[in-house]
């Protein structure tokens, strides 16, 4: 049974809120039940319920029930750590936290560590710990690594992780669960609270939050879930003007948002990329004749003007402000009334996650527009907007513990002190996404560490950590200390490698000659292999290898690019987005709810070709030309069509059908040949069910993953986190350059002498899932099993053109100019498609 709120609160806290008019809300009494028996919680609440103020209400009471510190006797340690994915969140829980506090009056100190934090105030908080600290995980892996972690946090009673949902999922939330774990050795009696708005499996969750014990059905934390809250307000963009049947600018819409940001107090403008937020700020400057006052804020931007961005918002000084996912998480900033989002979500968690960046009141609808940016989004924005009215969500499953990031921590409890075997393996597989680590796994991590695998022990600078004769493993040097701590972290920036035109690889030896036409992001070349062409620079270049952080090319006479840069946004579009727009295409009934110029596109296509069912896989073929097309529509995201499109063409041309290249999209995949693709399926050479078969995940995949140089920047990364290869050494960086000397030459090596080895098996565990999305390509081509249809066009369909528009998008640089060819362009599709 609930306690009375006057049961739980001293009386200056009931007098607090009782002087604000306010009632303690169930949840927050729950919480402070919980903390009186000791027990974990993950509280699950809608966007302005007071999760921020029910995670320390607990921590406040007992902190102030403690008294002052007495002079004289033991300082004491943190009682509260506070863990947030943000720095910028953990300032802005600090500067919530200072005011109730200061209101009351009470004994608390609060203070944030993260790696803004000045050296000094770093060293004084180790020697006055404050009450409550606020960090992030790479603070905490640095805290528990240091050889006074005992004594730091041995007075710890409560953790407190907000925003928990997005710090589970990645390499970060593997960091943090071993983190959580040697905290639980120090300070076994500690109890964890989970705060989220999105989640969509929650005993996943409550799992995390609580030790496991291997061979046992998951322990779970205790659940309180906050029911209610006002219904969004969403609405889809109800424009006059044309959508564009592709692209991703949502340029047509510039107005039109203008006028949304003019009748409103403030506007949260979230797009899916860095680039989007560019170019769409520029936009709207070049719209806003009131001169009203609008800002940029994403990762890119230097650290200060971040700040200067966030502390105008934060006093309302500011009418919109464009953002990625920077601002993605629960900042309660000033006073923002509506988002707007332009171009698709991609998923149904990340835009209730944004939706809730408006309003921050629980009773009241925050508002919201979807702003699609072009008519393949107009579904997808439907289908998300269905998804929230639903209370539908599709965050990640947690997934094993990454090994890279089990190395890490190895090192990092060793630089803290030498450890037995066997008590660290227990303490680490009570971390949930490390519950299922075995010992033999845990005993070739450890070996990894103390001596870089079986094909690296005889280098000596790759022993870390040595077994000792009382049984314990230790450091081998101080150095190794210093490195860690320079390199701590999972988070690695994604290098840009240049492009060298005219330069031949030559062996292991140097670049030879060629000049410098710019620089790529090394995603680009991660699945090319040489003879491949790719457009940069205005022209088409064709790829001869890679050599340190250089791609070397020659001009190539062919006037069309093998492998144009990807479609699509930074994020792929989720599992439950992509059916629903599945359902939407198979369903006519559904059309009614759309818009009509997008209605009226599905019922053409229908009448020129075929709309698949919800079960089905299109694939249209057509000549254009004088190449001919095949169209794919899987509907199953960027990443898992990228590796689609790769394994088509390396099997198509196994068997004659002599394609030139393809491009692939959120939506289908496009792949162009010099043969009659649908000749060749109507004489079964080879049949479309053939060629979309699930063994195409077998020889098909390893041959391309050993031709193409994917691989080995995966390994970059692993190689950084794990450990084996430092970027930062102490007075100095290493360059990209030389960070991919070393990894490309380790990797050479391993593949050849050792290719199961710890980081090899990280490497393709890393590819198999964020990378190439192999496990969702397997799922789609299994369902489609016997049920594709192929449909043989003498003219391309209007589902078609979207795709066949990003294969000329390539072409030309960005602009003015590029919208121009790309209208004309579009004009010439669209008419052959509905001749």
């Amino acid at each position: 049974m609930t306690s009375a709120p006057t049961d739980l609160l001293p009386p200056r806290f009931a007098d607090w809120f009782a002087a604000r008019g306010w009632t303690p809300r169930p949840h927050q009494v729950a919480l402070l039940e919980k903390a009186g028996e000791r027990r974990s919680v993950l509280l699950i609440a809608p966007t302005g319920a007071g999760k921020t103020l029910a995670g320390f209400l607990p921590s406040l009471v007992e902190i102030a029930a403690r008294g002052r510190h007495k002079p004289g006797t033991r300082r004491r340690g943190i009682h509260t750590l506070y863990i947030s994915p943000l720095k910028a969140l953990a300032v802005d829980i600090e500067r919530n936290l200072e005011k109730p506090i200061s209101e009351m009056g009470l004994a608390i100190t609060v203070e944030t560590r993260t790696g803004d934090t000045p050296s000094h105030k770093r060293q004084r908080q180790k020697l006055a710990p404050p009450d409550i600290l606020l960090t992030t995980p790479e603070q905490l892996a640095l805290l528990i690594a240091a050889d006074d972690a005992s004594t730091f946090f041995e007075d710890l009673k409560t953790v407190v992780l907000d925003e928990l949902h997005a710090l589970v999922t990645s390499k970060r939330g593997d960091l943090l669960a071993l983190g959580l774990a040697r905290l639980r050795s120090i300070a076994p009696a500690i109890r964890t609270v989970g705060l989220s708005a999105t989640v969509a499996e929650p005993d996943d969750l409550r799992g995390w939050l609580v030790p496991q014990r291997p061979g046992e059905p998951p322990a779970l934390a205790d659940l309180v879930t906050v029911a209610g809250g006002a219904r969004p307000e969403i609405r889809i963009l109800d424009t006059e003007e044309r959508v564009p049947w592709a692209g991703h600018s949502a340029r047509y819409a510039i107005g039109e948002v203008m006028k949304e940001i003019a009748a409103h107090r403030m506007t949260l403008i979230f797009v899916n990329t860095r680039s989007q937020a560019e170019m769409l700020f520029a936009e709207l400057w070049n719209h806003n004749d009131d001169a009203l006052p609008i800002a940029l804020h994403h990762g890119s931007l230097d650290a200060s003007r971040r700040r200067k961005v966030e502390a105008a918002m934060a006093a309302g000084s500011l009418r919109a402000v464009v953002a990625t996912s920077t601002l993605d998480l629960g900042i309660d900033w000033g006073d923002v009334d509506l988002v707007v989002h332009v171009g698709a979500p991609k998923g149904a968690s990340r835009l209730a996650q944004r939706i809730g960046r408006a309003n921050h009141r629980m009773d009241e609808p925050s508002r919201a527009v979807l702003v699609p940016a072009n008519r393949f989004e107009v579904m997808e924005c439907k289908a998300a907007l269905d998804a929230n009215y639903l209370g539908a969500q599709d965050t990640p499953p947690i997934r094993d513990g990454a090994l890279d990031v089990l190395a890490q921590h190895v090192l990092g409890r060793a630089v803290s002190g030498p450890f037995r075997p066997l008590d660290f393996h227990a303490e680490i597989v009570s971390a949930y996404p490390y519950r299922g680590l075995d010992w033999e796994t845990f005993e070739r991590v450890v070996d990894f560490v103390a001596t870089g695998g079986y094909a690296l022990r005889s280098y000596e600078r790759y022993a870390k950590i040595r077994l000792t004769a009382d049984g314990t493993w230790r450091l081998t040097h101080p150095r190794f200390a210093q490195q860690y701590r320079l390199n701590v972290g999972t988070i690695i920036e994604a290098p840009l490698m240049k492009v060298r035109l005219g330069g031949k690889v030559r062996g292991t030896g140097p670049v030879m000659g060629g000049r410098i036409l710019g620089e790529i992001e090394e995603y680009f070349c991660e699945t090319m292999a040489p003879g491949d062409t790719f457009l940069f620079a205005g022209e088409v270049l064709r790829y001869e290898g890679i050599r340190e952080n250089e791609v070397i090319v020659s001009r190539s006479r062919d006037t069309e690019a093998k492998i144009p840069i990807y479609a699509g946004g930074k994020f792929p579009l989720s599992t439950f987005l992509a059916e629903g727009v599945r359902r939407m295409l198979g369903d006519p009934e559904t059309w009614k709810r759309l818009p009509t110029q997008v209605a009226e596109w599905l019922e053409i296509q229908q009448l020129k070709s075929v709309l698949p069912k919800f079960d089905e896989l299109l694939v249209e073929t057509f000549p254009r030309g004088n190449r001919f097309y095949m169209v794919a529509y899987p509907f199953e995201g960027r990443l898992a069509h990228q590796t689609l499109g790769m394994l088509l063409t390396r099997r198509l041309d196994r068997m004659g059908a002599k394609p030139i290249g393809f491009v692939a999209t959120d939506y289908c995949v496009a792949v162009w040949g010099l043969e009659d693709l649908g000749h060749l399926f109507a004489v079964k050479r080879p049949s479309v069910h053939q060629l979309f078969d699930e063994d195409m995940l077998g020889d098909d995949l390893d041959a391309w993953m050993a031709d193409s140089y994917l691989l080995k920047r995966t390994f970059r990364a692993c190689a950084l986190i794990s450990g084996l290869v430092e970027k930062k050494h102490p007075g100095e960086e290493k360059s990209g350059r030389q960070v991919t000397v070393s990894t490309d030459l380790i990797y050479d090596v391993l593949r050849t002498h050792e290719p199961d080895h710890i980081l090899m098996r990280a490497t393709w565990a890393d590819a198999a899932g964020g990378l190439l999305d192999i496990a969702r390509l397997s799922q789609m081509l299994s369902r489609i099993s016997g049920h594709i249809v192929h449909k043989r066009l003498d003219v391309i369909s209007p589902l078609a053109v979207p795709v066949m528009l990003e294969i000329g998008r390539e072409r030309v640089a960005g602009g003015e100019g590029e919208e121009e060819l790309l209208r004309e362009a579009a004009d010439d599709l669209i008419a052959d498609a509905m001749q």
